[in-house]
């Protein structure tokens, strides 16, 4: 069967999909909204005989695992594990300022890329085997991860213990601009840092020690780490009290991304050696999150040649690069395991107010996904 073809008759049916996800809006910061949004999606599973595991969460929104069967023949540890996210960066009313719509080949709208449209793939591919009888080789089990955008031990843990049971991982991240693959990304480290001084009257500071001023001086000297491979954002700050008080406190988090494990023991073993630059003054600093960097493997490079040779067949031809931004599949390929990422459409704006995702590479991407999970 042509896929191409069949999901394009299908494509009205996708784009209702995808609007009803984007409507229901997600960010990572909301559990009910997240939830709700989550809970529509696995009604929708659930009718197409989808086996659904929900792992409930306090903070972030409840994780879920979606099983399809293989054959009958197949054992229960053969797995393919599949990378989805239901959570976004926008925050709720978000879709009142920017709705979702239909522009030619775009549709736009708050995480309508990022990753939304991934979710539709990956609904559409089961459902179309569901409803052909088509059994996969392997087990194929579906994670929705409800907390990406941020990072969630939780749901970091799950991911390792499936990525363990399986022989491959498919992430259904966007693709590159373009339609690439995402073969290397960058690894994440955000580190808190704290910086504790001695409170004094403002009018005379020299019986203190401000907080503020020693973490404007390490902030200069992490500003050094910075290089064409190493990135750092000093995404928040805060300290102080009162204008006239000198500040006992004071504090940073920062975004430190980098390409391989190399990279990142030199962004730990500079913040290790992090002295104060004045007398009395104290630093030290904490991992909030961690990613690993998603680094080219044996194991990934056979996996890619299997796919383009799968999507050969369909007349699409796959490039491969790579990204800053870290995504899920990290985790898996920091284990050895098989990965991919990049598998979701084609678009632009991650991000941003002008996401959209191309409908034609929606429709290419499903046939893809489809001949992916019936093949490997």
């Amino acid at each position: 069967m042509d896929y191409n073809y069949y999901f394009k008759s299908r494509q009205g049916e996708m784009i209702s999909l995808l609007k009803e996800l984007v409507q229901r809006e997600s960010p990572t910061s909301d559990k009910k909204a997240v939830d709700a949004c989550s809970a529509f999606l696995m009604e929708k599973f659930k009718k197409i005989g989808a086996k659904i595991t929900r792992f409930p969460q306090k903070k972030v929104g409840d994780l879920h695992l979606v099983e399809f069967p293989a054959k009958p023949d197949k054992r229960r540890e053969d797995q393919l594990l599949v990378l989805t996210h239901i959570d976004t960066v926008w925050p709720v009313g978000k879709i009142q300022r920017m709705p979702f719509y239909v522009a030619g080949d775009k549709a736009f709208g708050p995480g309508a890329l990022d990753m939304k449209a991934g979710l539709v793939l990956v609904f559409y591919a089961l459902k179309t085997m569901n409803d052909l009888n088509i059994k996969p080789i392997k087990n194929i089990v579906v994670f929705i991860n409800a907390a990406e955008e941020t990072g969630c031990e939780a749901s970091h843990q799950i991911i390792r213990t499936q990525a363990k049971r399986s022989s491959l991982v498919l992430c259904l991240e966007p693709s590159l601009p373009g339609g690439a693959l995402k073969v290397q990304r960058k690894g994440r480290q955000v580190i808190r840092l704290e910086i504790q001084g001695k409170a004094a009257h403002g009018g005379s500071p020299e019986k203190g020690i401000s907080a503020i001023d020693e973490l404007v001086a390490q902030l200069r000297l992490i500003n050094r780490l910075r290089s064409k491979d190493i990135s750092v954002n000093v995404g928040l700050v805060g300290g102080g009290e009162k204008a006239n008080v000198v500040p006992d406190r004071a504090w940073a988090v920062l975004d430190i991304r980098f390409w391989d494990s190399v990279q990142r023991e030199k962004v730990l073993r500079f913040f290790k050696n992090l002295t104060p630059t004045l007398k009395g003054a104290r630093v030290k600093f904490a991992t909030e999150s961690f990613t690993p960097p998603m680094e080219k493997t044996k194991a990934s490079a056979k996996l890619l040649l299997d796919v383009r040779n799968i999507a050969s067949g369909l007349g699409l031809t796959l490039e491969t690069g790579r990204t800053g931004g870290g995504s899920d599949a990290s985790i898996a390929s920091g284990l050895g395991i098989a990965t991919l990422d990049g598998l979701g459409p084609d678009g632009d704006g991650i991000h941003a107010e002008n996401e959209y995702v191309l409908l034609s590479s929606l429709v290419r991407r499903a046939a893809l996904l489809t001949e992916l999970l019936r093949q490997l």
